[in-house]
């Protein structure tokens, strides 16, 4: 039985390192809604003022389009419309409909562009501010709150994110 005994405890010995790992504290989290965290941020915000007015006349633009191709369809449907102005209307109609296609194609595509790398450079600079954030509080892992599911409110470093990114990128 001695034996046993014996060859138990020599077998348990290389598990004992695995029996103290798993009495290490547990983690310290922090939870962050980096996306509102960005969202929230002076540069952002001036960055999407900025946005607006750049594209406005291009907006505007658009929105004449709109309000041509509305006219040429009254005009269609106006009583004693001769087949050659009906023609006129038509082919007039249709190549405002393809600026007005190829202008929201081409606007679409630079506001994403522009805003892809403006939310891209953010999103780097808030992912830095936060690691820095979870080293000043000691915390072991910061989790995105899209991925949870339940969190204590004291977790939520969103708002000091926010602040810290403001004071470390303020708006230009």
């Amino acid at each position: 039985m001695k034996v046993l005994g014996v060859l138990l405890l020599a077998l348990a010995a290389p598990f004992a390192n695995v029996m103290e790992a798993q009495a290490i504290a547990p983690a310290k989290v922090g939870i962050v809604n980096a996306q509102k965290a960005v969202a929230d941020t002076q540069e952002i915000k001036k960055a999407q003022a900025t946005l607006e007015a750049k594209y406005r006349p291009r907006q505007q633009a658009i929105a004449q389009l709109q309000n041509d191709l509305q006219s040429i369809q009254q005009q269609l449907t106006a009583p004693n419309l001769t087949p050659d102005r009906e023609a006129q209307l038509r082919q007039t109609g249709a190549d405002k409909q393809k600026q007005l296609q190829r202008a929201n194609e081409d606007l679409q595509s630079d506001v994403n562009a522009e805003r892809q790398d403006i939310l891209g450079r953010a999103g780097r600079q808030m992912s830095e501010i936060i690691r820095k954030l979870a080293e000043q509080r000691g915390l072991d892992v910061i989790v995105d709150v899209t991925n949870t599911l339940y969190y204590k409110p004291a977790l939520d470093l969103t708002a000091e994110a926010t602040a810290d990114y403001d004071k470390a990128y303020p708006a230009k």
